[in-house]
């Protein structure tokens, strides 16, 4: 799995829309085996599913990155397909939802090989004017829990298989600094790196290299789920284009750790260094970092 997926089971999480459909995209361009969609939106799975075997699968006329020239490939899941499609309607906040479709998942492929936990949801105001169920539990269930609950399924498939695997959990700078109107978002991706990178270490440490984890933790995305967001300095605003280029092949090459753009290793670096009122100051009046969410309105 050092160029492509080729070949390979591989699973999106939000994969309707956003950075989840192109990494569905990249996954089919390179000839996975299969190809699994899971998110909620079923309007927009079906969209995503209809254009994924139609367009992509039986008119692509570009190589992606890393694909053998002409690799095979199928509009229709039959016998003979190169790549197959599987959409699921799964509600991440529920775990009862995720058993039952991963259940469905290794019936029908017997696992996965590449884990993409991409699906996020964001509440851009003040702690306090989160609602306990609609806001804050519904943001650590999608965004901290559910990668969790959904890599617990598949883990133990790709630990007995002797097929190269990879994980990659879709964080955010945010995890790693706190700041205004993004309390309860920068709590939840925060759990996600720790757990991720601690998940990392227990496969590296128990022996199962092959089983390997790709934190990533960019900075505002322009998909529209930060809309109205200002980049700090040093940061602008990433394309998703960009983003799922950098973390396919941070993915490929089992890349423990992935900060985009590298203005967030910086701020990370300097947040652990300084005392707390003097990044605060740093943060605030030279980055604006601390500003950066005024203007929030999302999607």
């Amino acid at each position: 799995m050092a160029r492509t997926v080729r070949g390979a089971r591989v699973l999106i999480t939000g994969a309707a829309s956003g950075m989840g459909l192109l990494y569905a995209e990249r996954a089919v361009r390179e000839g996975a085996k299969a190809v699994v969609l899971w998110d909620r939106d079923e309007a927009g799975l079906t969209r995503l599913t209809d254009r994924l075997r139609g367009e992509v699968l039986a008119g692509r006329t570009v190589t992606a990155w890393g694909a053998p020239a002409g690799s095979p490939s199928s509009a229709t899941g039959s016998r003979n397909a190169g790549t197959s499609i599987h959409p699921y309607v799964v509600d991440l906040r529920e775990l009862g939802g995720i058993a039952q479709a991963a259940q469905s998942v290794r019936k029908e492929l017997d696992g996965v090989d590449v884990l993409v936990n991409n699906a996020g949801i964001v509440r851009g105001k003040f702690f306090w004017e989160h609602d306990n169920g609609d806001d804050t539990r519904a943001t650590m269930q999608v965004n901290a829990l559910a990668p969790m609950y959904t890599t617990r399924e598949f883990l133990p498939g790709m630990i007995s298989s002797p097929r190269e695997a990879r994980i990659v959990n879709i964080a955010s700078a945010a995890g790693t600094l706190a700041n205004p109107r993004m309390s309860v978002y920068a709590a939840s991706k925060s759990a996600v790196i720790n757990w991720s990178d601690s998940l990392r270490l227990e496969l590296e440490q128990q022996g199962y290299g092959h089983v390997k984890v790709t934190t990533v933790a960019p900075s505002y995305i322009d998909t529209g789920m930060f809309e109205g967001a200002r980049g700090p300095l040093l940061t602008p605003i990433l394309t998703p284009e960009y983003v799922v280029d950098r973390v396919w092949r941070a993915m490929l090459a089992g890349k423990p750790v992935l900060l985009l753009p590298w203005s967030v290793g910086l701020a990370k670096t300097l947040k652990g260094v300084l005392p707390t009122r003097a990044w605060d100051a740093l943060a605030g009046r030279l980055f604006g970092v601390y500003s950066s969410m005024d203007e929030f309105t999302g999607r």
